[in-house]
C-alpha cells in the first residue's frame, strides 16, 4: 500500500512537472501588452497578425519566447487607463498602443516602461514627443501625417461628390482631432466649401449629430479617434439613411459600407512597430529610437454605398484607388 501511495504520488509530481516548468518559464519570458480601440482578445486582426508575423521574422515567437498580451479598450479612455495600470502591475516589457489619446494615458501611467505608439497624428502638438529625431523619455513609434491625409481626404471628397459646397465634420473631442479639424477648415476653405463640425463626446451625441446635418450638409468627413472607430456600425447605418457621401481614414470604413477612405496602411505600421519593439527588447533606449513617418497610404473606394447614394464614380478616379469594393 505505501508502495502504491508512493508510486501515485511520484505521477502526480512528474505530471506537474510540465506545468511548473511552463510557468517558470512564462515569468522569465520578456512580455509586450498591446492595447488597441477594436484589438481581439487573441489579436487576430489583420494589424497585430502583421505585428505577431514581423515579431517572428526577427526571432521573437509568441508563446516560445515572448509573451503579448492584448487588451481592448472599445474606445474608453478609462477602460485604457485601466489596462495601462495592469500592464504596469504586470511589469511588461512594452507597452504597444495605438493613436495619439492612448499614448497620452500610456506616457501618463508610467514613466519606466518603453511605449511604442501606432499611428499618431501629431505627436509633438499634442506633447507625446519633444521632437521626431529625440522623441526623449521612454516612448517613440510612429506618426500619421495628419496634415497631409485630412487635406487629401478633403480634395477626394470634393472630387467625387457633384457641388460639394457643404461639409459636415464628426469629431470627438480628443488632442488630435483639434489639429484634424484645423486642416479640414483650411482645405475645405481653398476649394470654396463651407464646413460645420460637430463635436462628439460619447456616443449618444452622435445620433444628434446626424439631426443636426439635415439639409445642412452635402457629405460628411468622420475624423479619427477610438470613440468613433467603435461605434462604426451606428455611424455607417446614420449615414446611408441621410443619404450622406462619407470620407474616412481608415479602410475598414468602405470595407463596412463607408463611400471612401484615405489613410495610412495600419497593417503595414504594425509590421514596422514589431522592428521598434525588437530593437528595445535588444536593449536600445526608446529616447534614442526617432519618431518615423507613414510611409504606405491607402485609398479605398465602395462602388456599392456609390450606387446606392446615385453616385457615379469616374474610371479616373478608380484608377487611383488601392482598393475598390464592388
Amino acid at each position: 500500500m505505501i508502495r502504491r501511495r508512493q508510486f501515485i504520488a511520484g505521477i502526480g509530481s512528474a505530471a506537474a512537472w510540465p506545468v511548473a516548468a511552463l510557468a517558470q518559464r512564462a515569468r522569465n519570458l520578456p512580455v509586450v501588452g498591446y492595447l488597441g480601440p477594436t484589438t481581439t482578445s487573441t489579436g487576430q486582426s489583420g494589424q497585430t497578425l502583421a505585428f505577431v508575423q514581423r515579431l517572428r521574422e526577427l526571432g521573437w515567437v509568441e508563446g516560445r519566447n515572448i509573451v503579448i498580451e492584448y487588451r481592448q479598450a472599445q474606445g474608453r479612455d478609462e477602460l485604457a487607463s485601466e489596462f495601462f495600470m495592469e500592464f504596469i502591475l504586470r511589469k511588461v516589457d512594452v507597452i504597444v498602443t495605438i493613436g495619439n489619446a492612448f499614448a497620452l494615458l500610456a506616457k501618463r501611467a508610467t514613466s519606466v516602461i518603453p511605449i511604442v505608439f501606432i499611428g499618431a497624428g501629431d505627436p509633438i502638438g499634442t506633447g507625446l514627443v519633444e521632437s521626431l529625431a529625440r522623441p526623449s523619455g521612454n516612448i517613440t513609434g510612429f506618426s500619421t501625417q495628419l496634415t497631409e491625409t485630412a487635406a487629401k481626404r478633403v480634395d477626394l471628397l470634393h472630387k467625387i461628390v457633384p457641388g460639394l459646397r457643404r461639409l459636415a465634420v464628426m469629431a470627438a473631442v480628443v488632442p488630435e482631432s483639434v489639429l484634424e479639424v484645423d486642416t479640414i477648415w483650411t482645405a475645405a476653405k481653398s476649394l470654396g466649401i463651407e464646413v460645420k463640425t460637430f463635436e462628439i463626446r460619447k456616443t449618444e451625441d452622435i445620433s444628434l449629430a446626424f439631426d443636426g446635418m439635415k439639409g445642412q450638409a452635402d457629405a460628411l468627413y468622420v475624423a479619427n479617434s477610438a470613440l468613433l472607430i467603435v461605434n462604426q456600425s451606428r455611424i455607417l447605418t446614420l449615414a446611408l439613411t441621410a443619404r450622406l457621401p462619407t470620407v474616412f481614414s481608415s479602410k475598414a470604413w468602405p470595407a463596412a459600407g463607408g463611400l471612401i477612405s484615405y489613410g495610412v496602411d495600419f497593417v503595414d505600421l504594425n509590421r514596422r512597430s514589431a522592428e521598434l519593439v525588437d530593437k528595445i527588447l535588444r536593449g536600445t533606449n526608446p529616447a534614442d529610437i526617432p519618431v518615423e513617418q507613414a510611409t504606405k497610404f491607402e485609398l479605398v473606394v465602395n462602388l456599392v454605398t456609390a450606387k446606392a447614394l446615385g453616385l457615379t464614380i469616374s474610371e479616373t478616379f478608380l484608377l487611383l484607388a488601392d482598393e475598390v469594393i464592388e
